[in-house]
């Protein structure tokens, strides 16, 4: 036996380090997380966000081919056709806004996988799409109801204020107009204000396990500290892939015409002309698609890094998360959820991380352990009990004071820098 415990490697480091970071490792490291586990982050959301566009686009195409082709059939300007007309433009709506409802049911579901993979990936896991669901399962209508509350609430705020502007415009076109401009200049950083508060609900539903109200109060709280840098990774997220989607789009468009142009010279259509613009706007959906999937990744990314940091600051989360992993690699097993330890408490502010790239994280000041007993003189020490200091020792002798320097003699001429004669 040896006193000395067994030798055990270094824990795995995860894909942010175990203590506060700073906003620019949230932005850089929600794209890094794409390579750690591109099979369920990518691949999942990419084959999700296919299906969605393919069976949206052939249901609404099917829904307005059925009721338009009655159309045909009618004398165009009667009552009878603008009514059939009327009802075939309503009707394609509802299919519009049922099936967008659905779509968004499925990006909800590639959002919530996303976190619960990125979780696990800051504690260095890999998860399969079967252990990510898994963790999803339990919350995934909550997180659906969430996303129909939102869908509702802002239906009914723009159908709210658009009522007003419509009944002022009616009273006073010039009023209405006026009033639309402002609504819609309000709005702006209303949505935007509210959009960085609500940023961490679906977080703190799936890494929590807590119910829609508990996710917005926590989200709301979380954020208290930390609104602009939420904000501004929110913003410049947005920003970067719409610039990237018009990258795309605008040279497929110009070439679009283009090709138009080289196979109809004289402006007729024919199949060739047919297609070369399906192809052309296949290629371009294509392209579309994948940044479209690969922002709701990169967003849902970033969600969880401004989650786990906001944690880290307020609730000692880097404590739990880095207790786990040691726990773990030493070969623990059923152990509880790091996410779930200490949610809500309040513990002492982390001190500001400066340190260099790989180095040790800041520990915050642990209460300082009551000093030993010693025992008293001539008593004899208990096994228990740490030797007592050694007594009588002589004092220190004073140090020897140096004699004053001898001052220069000014008669006798010396180069400068040269040490003066007889030292």
């Amino acid at each position: 036996m040896t006193a000395y415990p067994a030798w055990t490697p270094a824990s795995r480091a995860g894909i942010v380090p175990l203590h506060p970071y700073g906003f620019g490792t949230i932005l850089g490291r929600s794209f890094v997380a794409l390579r750690h586990n591109p099979r369920v982050l990518l691949g999942f959301a990419l084959v999700v966000q296919t299906v969605a566009y393919l069976v949206v686009t052939a249901a609404l195409a099917a829904v307005a081919i059925a009721s338009f082709a009655r159309l045909d059939t009618l004398v165009e300007g009667s009552d009878e056709f603008d009514a059939v007309l009327a009802g075939s433009i309503a009707l394609t709506g509802v299919a519009a806004l049922v099936l967008g409802a659905l779509a968004g049911t499925l990006s909800v579901l590639v959002q919530a996988v996303v976190v619960a993979e990125v979780a696990s990936a800051v504690v260095a896991e890999k998860p399969t799409l079967r252990d990510a669901w898994r963790r999803v399962r339990p919350v995934f209508l909550r997180l659906v109801g969430y996303a129909l509350l939102t869908l509702v609430a802002a239906t009914v705020v723009l159908a709210v204020l658009g009522g007003i502007a419509v009944l002022l415009g009616l009273a006073s076109l010039p009023l209405g107009i006026v009033a639309g401009v402002l609504f819609a200049l309000g709005l702006i950083p209303l949505y935007l204000w509210l959009a960085t508060k609500l940023f961490l609900v679906p977080s703190a539903m799936i890494l929590e396990g807590v119910g829609i109200r508990r996710a917005i109060v926590r989200s709301w709280v979380l954020t208290r500290r930390r609104f602009w840098s939420t904000f501004g990774v929110i913003v410049i997220i947005s920003l970067a892939f719409g610039f990237v989607a018009q990258v795309i789009s605008i040279p497929l468009s110009l070439l679009s015409g283009g090709i138009s142009t080289i196979v109809a010279p004289t402006g007729a259509d024919g199949p060739g002309t047919l297609v070369a613009f399906v192809v052309i706007q296949l290629v371009g959906q294509i392209g579309i698609l994948l940044v479209q999937c690969v922002a709701v990744v990169v967003q849902s990314t970033s969600a969880v890094l401004v989650y786990v940091d906001a944690r880290m600051r307020v609730e000692g989360l880097d404590h739990d998360l880095s207790a786990y992993v040691e726990a773990r690699d030493s070969g623990a097993s059923a152990l509880p959820d790091p996410f779930r330890v200490g949610a809500g408490r309040t513990v002492a502010p982390a001190p500001a991380w400066t340190g260099a790239v790989g180095a040790a994280a800041p520990v915050r000041p642990a209460p300082a352990a009551p000093a030993p007993e010693w025992p008293s003189a001539g008593a004899a020490p208990s096994p228990a009990s740490p030797a007592p200091p050694a007594q009588d020792w002589p004092a220190p002798a004073a140090p020897a004071q140096a004699a004053p320097p001898t001052p220069p003699d000014p008669t006798v001429w010396a180069a400068p820098g040269s040490p003066p004669r007889g030292s």
